[in-house]
């Protein structure tokens, strides 16, 4: 009777609003998917600030020479690489403990006793990091681009300059426009190492971190010992972990130029990549087996 008052409990609320209050819940337990973003664009902002003095000769130089326009651009690229490392720190340590932590504190007693399938729940996980984080990055990186566009244009009419002569050499749109697709596909590149923490994190009893790149570096030594030089394994590791950002800024995906007009984004090349979706099959086999662990879990 007690599965059967289960099971008409959970149909009672339709499948995208149980989702939607897991993602809130998490939301409320994990302020810092938002406010680490917004602390990193904030931090970026306070070195702009201090480097305010070096703007109209850098603007000078860029009417001088067209070459040096890349240096008026270094202020935003650095605010959208700040809050972007600090993003995928967050994504790191939230994974690793999505499934771990509710173990360690015994609320998942408390998690288990109501109408949601432990699908739901590791899928509402999984969401945060994977389908969450992105646009707050880009929302992060957006405001700070704003704010960085106003002071420079303030410092600009303060010291007699003329503002349009920034604002022409500043290709901003394009910038939010490949940042946005960037995200996207960057994250979904990532997809198998989420789902990966998320599964350790669902059965180590602790040093969930050590567990997490522990066998990685093991195949590695034994790699590096056996053949004398890192082959197919070690290249295999870089190539996901960190060809991830010449994938989705550089042209080619090649790491050597990167993106500089619309033409250059190649959504084709990009999206049809074997290694993406190979990638996304991965992800759904190990929040899979994540499930399963969920299910059979106890408080640690």
């Amino acid at each position: 009777m007690s599965a059967e008052r289960e099971d008409m409990s959970r149909a009672a609320l339709p499948w995208p609003r149980l989702f939607y209050w897991q993602v809130r819940r998490e939301i409320w337990e994990h302020r810092g998917v938002y406010l680490a973003p917004l602390a990193a664009a904030g931090a970026a902002l306070v070195g702009f600030v201090l480097s305010l003095g070096h703007l109209p000769a850098a603007l000078k130089a860029a009417v001088a020479d067209p070459k040096k326009v890349e240096h008026l651009m270094l202020p935003y690229d650095f605010v959208a690489v700040a809050v972007l490392v600090t993003g995928l720190i967050f994504a790191i340590f939230y994974s690793l403990g999505a499934l771990h932590g509710e173990r360690r504190d015994r609320s998942i007693l408390f998690w288990k006793s109501l109408p949601v399938s432990d699908l739901t729940t590791v899928l509402s996980k999984a969401f945060v990091p994977l389908g969450l984080l992105p646009p707050v990055i880009f929302a992060a990186v957006f405001a700070g681009s704003l704010v960085v566009l106003a002071l420079s244009t303030a410092t600009v009419l303060l010291t007699g300059g003329d503002p349009v002569q920034l604002w022409s050499r500043l290709d901003l749109v394009f910038m939010w426009l490949a940042l946005g697709n960037g995200l996207v596909f960057m994250f979904l590149w990532w997809a198998p190492v989420v789902a990966w923490l998320m599964l350790v994190s669902a059965w180590a009893r602790r040093m969930t971190f050590l567990w997490a790149v522990g066998p990685f570096l093991a195949v590695m030594v034994i790699e590096r010992i056996a053949v004398g030089k890192p082959l197919i394994f070690y290249h295999f590791l870089r190539q996901r972990l960190a060809g991830a950002f010449a994938q989705a800024f550089t042209v080619g995906g090649q790491g050597k130029v990167f993106f500089r007009t619309p033409s250059d984004l190649d959504l084709g090349r990009m999206y049809s990549s074997p290694e993406l979706w190979i990638g996304l099959a991965v992800a759904a086999a190990f929040l899979a087996l994540a499930v399963r662990l969920r299910r059979s879990s106890h408080p640690i």
